[in-house]
């Protein structure tokens, strides 16, 4: 039986076709209970800690990537070793400042694209991804 405060969570990992395993509703409590958010893995698990969570720094990774494999999360790469999750699904882009590390989102019609390159023979243009990088 799921706990009441972990229905949600539960729903939502249901909905994406993920089971509804301890670690997952934890972390999808925390995640998606609290509006758009931007997470580190690392922060994620804190913050998963901090509620008297025990999981590994590996089980928050995987289930991060099985999240955002899901369509649940977006994974946003800031440079070789930072990704963020981000849980809003909605087109935009981001704010990140380098030296705090915070990511902050931009409404999609704030950016214009005025011209892309046409992609190779064979690919197509998925999406555009805009990270302005600012100096805090």
């Amino acid at each position: 039986m799921i706990e009441p405060r972990f229905e949600a969570a539960a729903e939502q990992l249901r909905t994406a076709g993920l089971r509804t395993t301890r670690q997952r509703l934890v972390l999808a409590e925390i995640l998606f209970g609290q509006g758009h958010r931007h997470v580190t893995a690392e922060s994620l698990f804190t913050e998963a800690a901090e509620r008297g969570a025990r999981l590994s720094l590996a089980t928050v990774y995987n289930c991060l990537h099985q999240f955002t494999g899901a369509g649940l999360l977006r994974m946003v790469t800031v440079d070789a070793g930072r990704a963020y999750f981000d849980t809003n699904l909605s087109p935009h882009h981001h704010f990140y400042y380098e030296r705090s590390g915070e990511l902050r989102d931009i409404p999609e019609a704030e950016v214009a694209v005025s011209r892309l390159p046409a992609a190779p023979a064979g690919a197509k243009i998925a999406r555009v991804d805009v990270i302005l990088r600012l100096e805090d």
